[in-house]
């Protein structure tokens, strides 16, 4: 009967070398799924981190683009305020007559230097004069056709009067050249 008992002892030894085995292969498995639990965590937090990072790059860059928008275009209500300044100016030059200039030598010279000064203050602050020439083809994004006339000699679509230079501020039309088009038929 001593046969049994050490089968019995060698059971014993196998089913707790079983069970610590099963144990450990438990404590593994569990401390592997708790590993796969924070990498996926980390990986969350990575992905997340990594588009906090897009975000805050691109509002960067639409605070740049505000900011130059803003130091470009800022002004641009004052800037067309000022453009019948300019229109005004030119008229009363081009109104002087030769008789006029020579009696009020000083008073047109005047009147000259302070166009110079505002074109040069439109210049810095990348204000253009959209200056177009009878003869040009009226183009929408840039006149203002302020009547259509039928003129011989002409083709439909052709400047035939300037009434009001225009102006772009940097890239953007700050107010249209007026302008009178041909009409004429193709013939």
């Amino acid at each position: 009967m001593a046969e049994p008992k050490n089968e019995d002892f060698l059971d014993d030894i196998a089913t707790a070398e079983a069970e610590e085995l099963a144990e450990e292969l438990a404590e593994i498995s569990g401390e592997a799924a708790e590993l796969d639990e924070l990498r996926a965590e980390r990986d969350e937090y990575k992905d997340k981190f990594m588009r906090a990072l897009a975000d805050a790059e691109n509002a960067r860059k639409r605070g740049d683009k505000a900011r130059r928008d803003a130091e470009n275009y800022g002004g641009s209500k004052l800037a067309r305020d000022m453009l019948p300044v300019y229109d005004n100016l030119k008229r009363g030059l081009e109104a002087a007559t030769d008789e006029q200039r020579e009696v009020s030598a000083a008073l047109i010279e005047g009147v000259e230097l302070t166009m110079r000064a505002l074109l040069d203050v439109f210049g810095k602050h990348g204000i253009q004069i959209v200056s177009p020439e009878v003869g040009d083809r009226f183009d929408p994004q840039m006149h203002e056709a302020m009547f259509e006339a039928p003129v011989p000699g002409t083709r439909a679509g052709d400047i035939i009067q300037v009434s009001a230079e225009g102006f772009m501020l940097h890239d953007r039309l700050l107010r249209p050249a007026q302008v009178g088009v041909s009409s004429t038929p193709a013939g």
